[in-house]
């Protein structure tokens, strides 16, 4: 059997990193962890190839090489797999498709031949059961969640990590919080299933084997909901291996807010190598938490909880919302005063989107608000439902902010208050890695002598080679990403068009 893995494209979004990554020579920011993980569980025997259409382009000659298509894909993939499909259908290639897009919205792809819906460790043994015997269903769908020590290594052999600015692993799935606008716990439950410490190391040793060094991504959606078993097996396991390999990876992840009240954990993390994490903020208005679910961010002060991770040593990047019913006019200001006086650098700010299965979904369809399915990117001036706030004060607002937050005075002035206080554990040699030569010669051109920023960024090009030299590396890596950010705000700034084919 040929099987073919095929990856769609991600759309131009804060979260590509597109215009960031060409300045150091890479491709895409991960590679496909799930169809790797997949291919792990076919037959040995078998053929396998892999296509990453953010690293290179699919042919069609590729699509009929293949007897089966194997795709996996987000729900902000969407448009790129129904071009691969009707691909797929032009050549007569049958196709297998998984993933959080395929398994919250099955009835918009009758097309493919087999849905393999829910984890893999459980609906693909079944599918391949009934494909050996030439009875394969159109769908298969998961009762339970899976034991995640059944989970293989991925098979690593299928991609070429030199394309890519980070590795990734999966620690956990499922989150004990239920936040209304999200997807996960649907997909993964909201009890927290792990991997053993040795399932860890092996992965570890994996990459390591490969020639990998540099940052390693644990796409855990809470990387923390089984404090208890992080603190006390998987961390010392993580440092012992790290300090075994002389700390060949920087490790970042995504965690609720509730990691700023454990010293404990906070302190293991970096000692293990975390340099970096995702938080939800969301909205630092207390009604939008509570009409939310966003129960873990209520009776806070969040800006506190922010400087405490950062100063525990772990940069703070985070995500924000608006578009909540409750989101009173002024909140777009509020949404800016916020993100400059946290520090935090890499602010994610999104329009509210409903997800296919979300509570949030299901509340707008039975208010008759939904006005269609969702492309999945909330960076899109787009709304896929009829907010309570008038749509073009919404997305005005929402302009405001990005086009404040990213001017190169504001984006430059929260780069210099977090370097000021940020303390990072210096752990193992330094090493100079690969594309950072070249990405801080080209941010000198691009960025200090035609950019629009260059002012800004000689600014803080001499403060921190003089008061932060340590820091000086990563100075220049957010004056990559500010190019970035900045790109994708000129695009949202002019575009006009909604996903339901309304305009302003």
């Amino acid at each position: 059997m040929k099987i073919l893995f095929v990856y769609p494209e991600y759309p131009d979004t804060f979260w590509s990193f597109r215009h960031a990554l060409k300045f150091i020579g890479k491709k895409a920011s991960f590679p496909p962890l799930g169809l790797l993980t997949v291919a792990a569980m076919l037959p040995k025997e078998w053929e396998k190839r892999l296509v990453d259409m953010n690293v290179q382009p699919l042919s069609d000659r590729e699509l009929t090489w293949a007897d089966y298509v194997f795709i996996s894909a987000m729900t902000v993939q969407r448009e790129s797999v129904n071009d691969v499909l009707t691909r797929c259908r032009r050549l007569g290639v049958k196709t297998v498709a998984g993933g959080p897009l395929f398994t919250t919205a099955p009835a918009e792809f009758d097309g493919v031949d087999h849905l393999v819906l829910g984890e893999a460790e459980i609906t693909l043994p079944l599918f391949l059961d009934d494909l050996a015997r030439g009875q394969a269903h159109h769908i298969y769908a998961a009762d339970r969640f899976t034991d995640m020590n059944h989970t293989p290594l991925p098979l690593w052999e299928l991609i070429n990590p030199g394309k890519y600015a980070a590795m990734n692993i999966q620690y956990s799935r499922g989150c004990p919080f239920d936040c209304e606008f999200c997807d996960i716990t649907q997909l993964f439950g909201r009890k927290p299933r792990t991997k053993t410490s040795e399932q860890i190391v092996m992965e570890l040793d994996a990459l390591h084997a490969r020639g990998w060094r540099g940052g390693v991504f644990f796409v855990d959606d809470n990387f923390i909901g089984d404090k208890r078993k992080l603190k006390n097996v998987i961390l010392p396991a993580i440092i012992d291996w790290q300090e075994r390999e002389k700390h060949p990876f920087a490790f970042f992840t995504e965690a609720s807010i509730d990691l700023a009240d454990d010293d404990e954990l906070m302190a293991l993390m970096v000692k293990g190598g975390f340099e970096e994490v995702f938080v939800g903020i969301e909205t630092p208005h207390d009604e939008g938490l509570s009409e939310s679910g966003k129960v873990q961010n209520k009776n806070r002060d969040l800006l506190a909880s922010v400087r405490r991770i950062q100063q525990a040593g772990l940069q703070v990047q985070a995500g924000f919302i608006v578009g909540f019913d409750s989101d009173p006019p002024s909140i777009f200001e509020r949404q800016i005063r916020f993100i400059q006086e946290s520090g935090i650098v890499t602010a994610m700010v999104g329009m509210l989107t409903a997800l296919s299965g979300t509570k949030l979904y299901q509340r707008l369809h039975r208010e008759g608000r939904l006005l269609g399915s969702t492309s999945g990117n909330n960076t899109a001036v787009a709304l896929n439902f009829i907010p309570n706030m008038k749509a073009d004060t919404l997305i005005n607002g929402y302009r405001t902010i990005l086009t404040t937050i990213y001017s190169p005075k504001n984006y430059y002035q929260r780069v210099t208050m977090f370097l000021k206080d940020y303390q990072p554990l210096q752990q193992g040699p330094f090493r100079l890695k690969p594309g950072y030569c070249g990405a801080f010669l080209k941010s000198i051109v691009v960025l200090g002598i035609i950019g629009k920023e260059r002012f800004h960024f000689w600014k803080l090009f001499f403060w921190s080679l003089t008061r932060r030299p340590r820091l000086f590396p990563l100075a220049i890596t957010f004056a990559i990403y500010g190019f970035h950010f900045r790109k994708i705000t000129e695009k949202i700034s002019w575009s006009g068009m909604f996903d339901n084919g309304l305009t302003e």
